[in-house]
């Protein structure tokens, strides 16, 4: 396995059970059916290299970000942990919040979206109640700035739905500037789209604290018309 470049891979956290780092958009966190290089091969490589590990290196997957989405994710680096985080999602222990820029300006300016989101292959969309295969999905959402017709937004999903908050807020009226799969009418450039996972907390697997996971979008595309917003945010640690 080849030296990991400095550039390869962002670690924000690492301990001898976590390995938390930053997914740049348009990186598979898993591999696909293209056999492009994933988030996991990198953090392998990265742990390989750094503590001089011969054979295969054990990285567990406890959880996903899509493909076009950035943002932070964290890695097990023991059974155990691997175990104790996957119990974690599963009961909901664990905290996520995430920045999305969407089109049209949202009102009103904080509240909940609510409704049964259903999976069909590589999409989803919003279902009947009663639907056989909807699940319930809910998030919270509150405005932080506005550009234009654009508005960013700070979003805590409550559930774990397969492209819950792409589909929900779409349904709403405001879908996430350049996903096209779900509303937006035209592509960015880079095939991104602005949805970025901000902060993720969860309980140590091993020790009595709560480890954060928090990082900025790389301020590119419709991002660089909030920075503003954005950077006084890590500022401030809100």
């Amino acid at each position: 396995m080849q030296d990991c470049k400095p550039d390869d891979i962002r670690v924000l956290y690492e301990d001898n059970h976590l390995l938390g780092v930053f997914k740049p958009a348009r990186v598979l966190v898993q591999g696909d059916k293209t056999g492009d290089e994933t988030l996991l091969d990198k953090a392998k490589r990265y742990l390989k290299r750094k503590h001089k590990k011969p054979g295969n290196v054990f990285l567990g997957l406890i959880h996903r970000l899509d493909r076009p989405v950035s943002g932070v994710v964290m890695f097990a680096r023991t059974s155990k942990a691997a175990s104790r985080l996957a119990e974690g999602f599963r009961l909901r222990r664990v905290e996520k919040s995430y920045l999305a820029i969407v089109h049209g300006l949202v009102e009103p300016e904080s509240g909940e979206l609510e409704a049964f989101v259903e999976r069909d292959h590589n999409r989803s969309r919003v279902s009947k109640a009663g639907s056989a295969k909807g699940k319930k999905a809910l998030l919270s959402y509150r405005v932080l700035a506005t550009d234009g017709d654009r508005t960013l937004l700070h979003v805590l999903p409550v559930t774990g739905r397969h492209h819950q908050i792409r589909v929900q807020l779409a349904d709403a009226g405001y879908p996430v500037v350049g996903d096209v799969k779900y509303g937006a009418k035209t592509p960015l450039s880079d095939k991104s789209i602005a949805l970025h996972a901000e902060e993720l907390v969860i309980e140590h697997p091993t020790r009595d604290m709560e480890v954060v996971l928090a990082a900025p979008p790389v301020m590119t595309g419709p991002w660089k018309a909030f920075r503003a917003t954005i950077e006084s945010r890590f500022q401030s640690g809100e």
